[in-house]
């Protein structure tokens, strides 16, 4: 059982979300939730992409036996035996295994098959400063999940050619979830990954951002950088991995930026 703060605190959820793969959601997750755990906010990570990057990013052994988030939503395994803790400061985890990769099929057929997540998160509110959902790259079951469960998004864009493409489709998704079912759903920031500065693509793409989200885009723009890169191989955010890099630095910039917004 996890140590409860006041329950009086407010929980934030941020869902961090893009239906494209490889825009950086999984080392968004971790490595904001680390830093945010630097910045004393104890943070609930939660995996709820099928191939379990944020769970494998923070050192844990993806094991068919282990219970995760697929026990939580079908089985009614309380969030409190499915939070496992991490070598990151104030952060724990919810992981996935192979398993979560029926949900979609299986959600397809439930009772509630969208407010699952939520009623998942139900106890751990004023346990946790923030909790940060992974959501897998798709616009099914899972993500709506996701977006019900919310209270705002994060969406990473990479700093690369077709960056916005597909991101109307989720915009027009979260617009539908908020009139349905989230009236208060809101995206908190679009955060700029991947960025190269030396290319001029990647400061087209960052203009075109801006202009289409305004002050939406957040400050903080995360670099192309091989340390971040390296950092899942050895379970690490890149907090613990090389704490001095850039890319170790932006995130705690970044941390600071949700902070304030939230």
């Amino acid at each position: 059982m996890i140590k409860t703060k006041n329950q009086t605190n407010q929980t934030i959820t941020l869902a961090i979300i893009n239906q494209k793969g490889g825009v950086g959601k999984s080392t968004t997750s971790v490595n904001l939730g680390a830093a945010l755990g630097e910045q004393g906010k104890k943070t609930l990570v939660v995996d709820l992409d099928p191939q379990g990057n944020s769970t494998s990013g923070f050192g844990i052994e993806k094991v068919a036996e282990m219970r995760s988030v697929y026990d939580g939503l079908m089985d009614g395994v309380s969030a409190n035996d499915l939070i496992l803790p991490t070598e990151e400061k104030n952060v724990d985890i919810i992981p996935a295994t192979i398993s979560l990769a029926n949900a979609e099929p299986d959600l397809a057929a439930a009772i509630s098959r969208e407010t699952r997540l939520k009623k998942l998160f139900e106890p751990l509110k004023g346990a946790y400063d923030y909790i940060l959902i992974d959501c897998p790259p798709s616009l099914g079951l899972l993500t709506i999940n996701s977006l019900v469960a919310a209270d705002e998004l994060i969406v990473p864009i990479q700093s690369e050619f077709y960056a916005l493409e597909g991101l109307s489709k989720l915009i027009e998704t979260m617009k539908l979830v908020k009139q349905l079912l989230n009236p208060s759903l809101e995206i908190q920031g679009v955060l700029l990954t991947m960025y190269d500065s030396r290319t001029s693509l990647a400061r087209q793409v960052a203009d075109e951002v801006r202009e289409f989200f305004k002050e939406k885009v957040y400050k903080t723009v995360i670099p192309r950088s091989v340390k971040l890169a390296e950092a899942p191989s050895f379970g690490e955010s890149i907090l613990l991995y090389s704490p001095r890099s850039t890319g170790a630095e932006t995130y705690r910039s970044l941390a600071k930026e949700v902070i304030k917004r939230g």
